[in-house]
């Protein structure tokens, strides 16, 4: 077997003779567009690529990182990508996985199994050893919904000078099972494919990335929601060690996306096999292997999953408890909130949410202490119960265990956190409720960072250019571990006062009332029950 060095270097001969092939054996020159000279071809281990120009960057879509995990292979750890010959086209984006609890919005419409694809973007002149910084991007949708390619990365890379890329991976109980018969198949002895898939996905980014101008060893991982979740289990994970140099997340605190012990996870697939028809131990590992990814979906229905388990190889800690520890990869994080989180799941949930009702919520919540809780978030202050449960939410889940999470990394790191605040900012596609305002909830801050595509109404120009200086920030932090650029606000690493950047069109500044202004205090007393961020519907 060659060295792995001579292979690589066997694999980029390959690839610039295959150029050069193409260069001089090409058919005459009528028969060739001028924009086809032009589309971009990267080579990356498993073949060549060919993208295309896409919004001032390139683009290469649908690059398979792992091989399909289907029939017998799906409930398996990811294996690396086929091989291809010839020139393959990357041009257009491939299927979302299977959907395990559709939202109803603006889903995706074209699903599969054969997901494990990722989408590169890189400013118009990066060339393999331009060694930009690479920002690696993991989708929302509490991990059983999404896709990576509804984030376009095209304005980030051209404005940042970096390589963005966004992935896929798989979701629901395709890519969290912790069963016996399937976890213990392949090492790591583990249920979590969807972390093993955005693992791969690392992987072959260090591996490939410098064949599109990245610097393999200049990785940032981002995500949101469940991505940032994701985030914190790969900040955890003796396995990613060395992968990446740096940490975005957002709107995911660690501290309240808490994973499950290995135990629960796997109560909870003994539940799901049943439902699905498996329900004998001796024969599920194929039942379930054969069943209709429709019949798993419905299965799922009313058993949804929590993400990656921790105690076992993968992740062996849960995230938050590592972090305290010390007992983690410890890099320079970015991490922050939107100013009203909780907006989009109460418009979500109860956008007619009556007083009654706001009262006997707390009651049935938080019992002895709701008095405590209702005199923080009386009805008097808002101007309706839909603001009062947002704000009371936004505090107690949100901005005060991101404070936590904070705190915790900045003992340890250079730690940088934000609030966002558009007041004026679009929601989801198809979720805005009519006469509730919903600015700053929940993924009000995707449509600034990336192109995203499910935001119910365009940036304004201001906005545009507000949104711009966010990715600026977001750039130089991938580049330097420092989120500071001429010409911008500076931005202070959490000290002891907890200072944020508030991040907001009409005046981006550092402040010091982040923890006084959502209560956090109050939240803090360990008298308070801890409300289960499990039953919220987080999206994306």
């Amino acid at each position: 077997m060659r060295p792995p060095a001579v292979s690589k270097a066997l694999r980029l001969l390959l690839g610039i003779t295959v150029l050069l092939a193409l260069t001089l054996f090409s058919p005459p020159a009528a028969a060739v567009t001028p924009q086809a000279r032009e589309l971009p071809v990267a080579v990356v281990e498993q073949g060549l690529l060919q993208g295309s120009a896409l919004g001032g960057a390139h683009a290469f879509l649908g690059v398979p990182y792992a091989a399909p995990p289907v029939g017998a292979w799906r409930f398996r750890a990811p294996r690396p990508a086929r091989h291809w010959a010839g020139l393959r086209q990357a041009t257009r984006q491939a299927p979302a996985c299977r959907q395990f609890s559709p939202f109803g919005l603006a889903d995706p419409t074209a699903v599969s199994e054969d997901c494990l694809y990722l989408d590169v973007y890189r400013p118009l002149q990066a060339h393999p050893g331009s060694r930009l910084p690479v920002i690696l991007w993991i989708h929302g949708g509490a991990y059983t919904q999404g896709t990576g390619t509804q984030f376009g990365g095209q304005t980030l890379a051209r404005l940042t000078n970096s390589v963005v890329i966004s992935i896929n991976y798989r979701l629901g109980q395709l890519g969290y099972l912790d069963l016996d018969g399937l976890a213990d198949e392949d090492r790591p002895r583990s249920g979590s494919w969807g972390l093993m898939d955005q693992i791969a996905a690392l992987s072959w980014t260090r591996d490939n990335v410098a064949a599109f101008g990245g610097d393999p060893g200049n990785i940032t991982v981002s995500g949101q929601s469940a991505g940032s979740g994701s985030v914190c289990a790969l900040l955890a994970s003796p396995r990613t060690s060395g992968l990446f140099s740096r940490a975005i997340l957002q709107s995911g605190p660690c501290s309240l996306l808490q994973a499950p012990s290995q135990e629960q996870a796997r109560s909870q697939a003994e539940s799901f096999a049943t439902a699905a028809g498996c329900p004998d131990p001796r024969t599920r590992t194929a039942c379930l292997r054969e069943a209709p990814a429709q019949a798993l979906e419905a299965a799922a229905r009313n058993i949804p999953v929590a993400g990656p388990a921790y105690g076992d190889e993968l992740l062996p800690h849960q995230p938050s408890a590592a972090i305290t520890s010390g007992t983690w990869n410890r890099v320079p994080i970015l991490i922050g909130t939107t100013r009203a989180e909780g907006r989009f799941f109460v418009a979500l949930t109860q956008p007619r949410l009556t007083s009654d009702q706001y009262t006997a919520q707390i009651h049935a919540q938080y019992g002895p202490a709701a008095t405590e809780v209702l005199a923080r978030y009386p009805l008097s202050d808002y101007a309706s119960p839909y603001l009062a449960m947002s704000a009371l939410m936004t505090d107690s889940l949100f901005a005060c265990p991101t404070v936590d999470t904070a705190r915790a990394f900045a003992r340890q790191v250079p730690t940088y956190a934000y609030e966002f605040d558009d007041p004026d900012s679009p929601t989801l596609l198809g979720a805005q409720v009519p006469g509730l305002d919903m600015a700053n909830g929940h993924s009000a801050e995707l449509a600034y960072v990336h192109d995203f595509t499910l935001t119910n109404t365009p940036l304004t120009p201001e906005q545009s250019q507000f949104a711009d200086s966010m990715k600026r920030y977001w750039g130089a932090f991938a580049r330097s571990g420092r989120p500071d650029l001429p010409g911008l606000p500076r931005w202070s690493a959490v000290g002891p006062e907890y200072e944020v950047l508030t991040l907001s069109p009409y005046g981006t500044r550092m402040s010091d009332s982040f923890a006084s202004d959502h209560q956090c205090a109050f939240w803090e007393r360990p008298t308070l029950p801890a409300v289960a961020a499990g039953t919220l519907p987080m999206r994306p």
